[in-house]
């Protein structure tokens, strides 16, 4: 067994020892054993991340944007020298099979680089004579602290790929509520951007409880909350935070579809659907976890889906070999095989059980082998409900129409895909389906960070997306400034019209 840390704080540029007296355990999912002693912060803590922010942010949005960038670009380089380092760290505290965890890093990288666009994309709008004799600015500027709550799904990509840089190359300061489960990685970015220049209280991390979490919903000097999570506790923050005036970007739930018609090539969508299904173990927002076959593909379509699935090699993540590492933690891999039981329970039938799959050496890790079940009625909540584990749900439908249908009733609508060679019906599925991230032929059709990540419905609550130009409009306020130069005439004139340049 490993050596145990005790984790701490991170504040004004420092780790520091919690003075909490709850800590919760953070495991090495493949092998089930305890790696850290995660803090659960106190109320005093979490408002002293939040004044470190505070206290940085005048001098850091006063910085030009472009040395802002600057200090990015010495990330970016970090993020590449450190990557083994740093995809250890999330195999080993999250689970994801090594390229799944290098993935999860690169997206971080990606997210960097986006937000070195920071200099173009905070650029504003001018108009000369927008009335006459009168001219109109508009600038983008920053608006103060922000909180992001982050899930323990992706400990790189979400809190420093989606969060961090786009924030603070903007200008704002940011106090991040790490996963409790999955801290580590974050933790160590932070000290890699403090190695690239920036200045100490532009990031700050805490680990805590829902209780001390409530804080950034209402405390003054928040002004933004962007979170990633379940569709209750996003709505939650939404209301709560919106109450008190700050802006709130909500990612939240999914049970993202996919629709196979009959004319889809059998081999290669199956493999595409493995990759989406069980990759990542199920555990992501874009993970497809259910396929509508039409019924003149459906058999062998499942039947291919089922050899393939027969051939993933499920071990730990940092075996290189590894196809499907374990999920989270023993309480998630329970919840996961209740759900595979409560599909049975429905009626679904089980085509591949992956309940008890064993890995030699290996017994006490959290793994679920790869798991179909065929036959998922509209009616069985397996099939509606995010599960968040490597299981398969097949719904069977005899046309397009209905295809759509059975996808559009869903309440989520993070992302949907459609697996066909005919342009038509290609067409009309992205022009009709509710999914605000749309894949042809693509099984996770999660856009690069130019582009916003787009759910929908109840996978998504507020206003502004992640990344792309919704998320520099989310982290920056816009400010018109209108400009008025007298002549000599005008100097000495003495009637000003009401509007005053407005008309």
């Amino acid at each position: 067994m490993g050596e145990i840390k005790k984790l701490g704080c991170y504040i004004n540029g420092e780790i520091r020892e919690s003075k909490t007296e709850k800590y919760n355990d953070a495991f090495n999912p493949s092998t089930g054993e305890v790696i850290a002693k995660v803090p659960c912060c106190t109320q005093e803590e979490v408002e002293a991340a939040i004044a470190s922010a505070k206290a940085a942010y005048p001098g850091w949005s006063s910085t030009p944007v472009i040395k802002r960038v600057q200090i990015l670009y010495k990330l970016r380089d970090l993020l590449i020298e450190h990557m083994d380092e740093l995809t250890m760290l999330v195999a080993t505290e999250n689970g994801k099979a090594w390229e799944e965890a290098h993935g999860d890093v690169l997206k971080a990288k990606e997210g960097t680089e986006q937000a070195i666009s920071a200099p173009s994309l905070m650029m504003g709008e001018s108009l000369m004579d927008a009335s006459k004799g009168y001219d109109t600015v508009l600038y983008r500027e920053p608006l103060g602290v922000f909180a992001g709550i982050v899930p323990f799904n992706f400990p790189a990509m979400i809190p420093m790929g989606w969060m961090t840089p786009m924030c603070i190359a903007c200008g704002n300061t940011i106090v991040l509520k790490a996963a409790t489960f999955t801290p580590q990685t974050c933790m160590r970015i932070a000290q890699l951007y403090k190695e690239a220049g920036l200045p100490d209280g532009v990031i700050n991390i805490v680990t805590c409880s829902r209780n001390e979490a409530e804080i950034f919903l209402k405390h003054p000097d928040i002004k933004g909350i962007t979170f990633v999570g379940s569709t209750g506790v996003g709505m939650h923050i939404y209301a709560t935070a919106a109450a008190n005036g700050k802006r709130v970007q909500a990612l939240c739930e999914a049970k993202n579809h996919a629709l196979v018609l009959n004319d889809a090539p059998v081999k290669r969508v199956a493999a595409g659907i493995i990759n989406s299904s069980f990759g990542c173990a199920g555990e992501r927002c874009m993970a497809l976890p259910v396929v509508v076959a039409q019924e003149g593909i459906a058999d062998s379509l499942v039947a291919e889906i089922t050899a393939q699935a027969r051939e993933l090699k499920v071990g730990p993540a940092y075996d290189k070999s590894t196809n499907l590492g374990p999920v989270i933690n023993a309480a998630h891999r329970q919840s996961v095989l209740n759900w595979i039981q409560k599909g049975i329970d429905e009626g679904a039938e089980i085509v591949l059980d992956g309940r008890d799959v064993e890995v030699p050496g290996f017994e006490k890790g959290f793994y679920i082998g790869p798991t179909i079940l065929d036959h998922v009625k509209q009616d069985m909540t397996v099939g509606d409900r995010e599960i968040f584990g490597p299981v398969l749900c097949v719904k069977r439908v005899k046309t397009f129409e209905e295809g759509l249908e059975v996808m559009n009733q869903n309440p989520f609508a993070n992302g949907s895909v459609i697996f066909t060679q005919n342009g038509h019906y290609a067409r009309e599925f992205a022009r009709h389906t509710d999914g605000g991230m749309v894949g042809v032929n693509v099984g996770i059709p999660v856009p690069v960070g130019m582009f916003p990540f787009s759910g929908h419905k109840l996978s998504f609550i507020g206003d502004l997306h992640c990344l792309g130009k919704d998320g520099f409009r989310f982290y920056t306020e816009t400010k018109v400034v209108t400009t008025r130069w007298f002549d000599e005439e005008e100097s000495r004139s003495t009637k000003v019209s009401t509007w005053d340049g407005t008309i």
